[in-house]
């Protein structure tokens, strides 16, 4: 019973951090539209969120076996619970900056947790990837989730409102929940620490995280999660602006239209569970870049050729449907990579490894979101997203990196 009432409070609290998180899109949108913000500043958010949840990580992730799995996700859920209440309450584009800041720092020891709480909820390297993809896959639900809850509170009348900062109470409600369901939920962690006997001071955890980055797999690895979230974000968080700007789409279509993509990213990754046991990890991932080079290719210059403004579903573009789609090829990716190198691990050497993955995560997040910001600041057209076809062939090159060397 603890471990079925475990799993649905990991998924519970992973959804709630899917929904802040992912919204980082839909909200530069609306602290250009209520905040009077430009895009450049709005881009900053995304290096909030980021960059907080990489030096949590970093600085964190080895030590929270000691502190213990579960208090951690309760802590980062009460900051979450109080930053979102501070929205509505205290409005302004410093606390949209604080929000994304407490929510990064309490996703980067949340994300630790949740994957070192999979190792120890899993017997086998099968059930591993399959419980990760699920996670991971209703991770992606909670995204698309939070399109629609957020595009619910945008007066169409009046973009520029205020209203939308009511959505924060029920998020605020939501993370009390969880984080109720997980002081409820006693389970033993044992496993993921050190032996009693073999004590380790917090120095020398430290020093074998960074010894654990510069592994020659390590670092082919952490590459390649790098170049996936860069593409991930820099997509994710610019596309309700792509949909505004060059579609022409009203603002709550253009949430609506963006949550195609997270509803691709969550049918790839709940799917994945059956593909990748029958085809191994590198083809699918391989195939799947190959994918979704040829979709930016094919779809963008239907963007280009859209002229005028969309106030109705019957009247959008082809290129609102099709090029979030995009998500379906590239969902499988993420949580591949992880699992085939987590899977590999002891669990109490995972916290480590799960460290480093949210850090590089992140800092990849934040270039993603930067580069395709400024681009887009610059250039004002499609040329934001054709950009991203560079890092797509060095995740190519990274993942058959992580092949050969995993093989030796």
């Amino acid at each position: 019973m603890n471990r079925t009432r475990m799993i649905v409070a990991l998924a519970l609290t992973y959804a709630v951090f899917a929904v802040l998180l992912n919204s980082v899109g839909t909200v530069i949108l609306q602290s250009i539209e209520s905040f009077h913000v430009t895009k450049v500043a709005a881009s900053s958010l995304e290096g909030f969120k980021d960059l907080s949840i990489a030096a949590t990580s970093f600085l964190l992730a080895a030590h929270l076996p000691r502190f213990g799995l579960r208090r951690a996700m309760i802590a980062a859920l009460a900051l979450v619970a109080i930053a979102c209440l501070a929205m509505p309450l205290m409005p302004g584009f410093w606390t949209t900056r604080l929000l994304f800041l407490a929510v990064g720092v309490a996703f980067g020891v949340t994300k630790v947790s949740v994957y070192s709480f999979v190792g120890l909820l899993t017997e086998d390297s099968a059930r591993h990837a399959s419980l990760l993809n699920v996670i991971e896959g209703v991770f992606m639900l909670g995204v698309l989730s939070g399109y629609w809850i957020f595009a619910a509170f945008i007066d169409p009348a009046d973009p520029g409102s205020q209203q939308w900062l009511n959505v924060y109470y029920v998020l605020a409600a939501v993370s009390a929940v969880a984080l109720v369901l997980l002081a409820v939920t006693p389970y033993d962690e044992s496993a993921v620490d050190e032996p009693a006997a073999a004590p380790q001071g917090a120095g020398q955890k430290f020093a074998e995280m960074v010894a654990l980055a510069w592994r020659p797999l390590s670092l082919s690895f952490i590459a390649a999660i790098f170049c996936y979230v860069l593409v991930e974000q820099g997509i994710g968080s610019w596309l309700p602006t792509f949909n505004r700007e060059l579609l022409g789409l009203s603002a709550p279509m253009s949430v609506q239209a963006a949550s195609i993509f997270a509803v691709c990213l969550a049918a790839g990754r709940l799917g994945a569970g059956v593909i990748v046991r029958r085809t191994g990890w590198f083809p699918l991932v391989l195939g799947c870049l190959i994918g979704m080079a040829v979709l930016i290719v094919a779809v963008l210059p239907l963007a280009a050729a859209h002229h005028g403004q969309v106030t109705s579903w019957a009247g959008a573009p082809i290129a609102a449907f099709l090029f979030p789609a995009i998500g379906l090829m590239m969902a499988p990716i993420y949580p591949a990579l992880n699992s085939a190198i987590l899977s590999s691990m002891a669990p109490r050497k995972q916290p480590a490894m799960v460290g480093l993955i949210v850090v590089f995560s992140a800092l990849g997040g934040t270039t993603g979101s930067f580069v395709v910001g400024h681009i887009f600041a610059m250039f004002q057209g499609t040329i934001a997203f054709y950009v991203l076809l560079i890092p797509i062939a060095a995740l190519a090159l990274a993942s058959t990196m992580v092949r050969r060397k995993a093989a030796r």
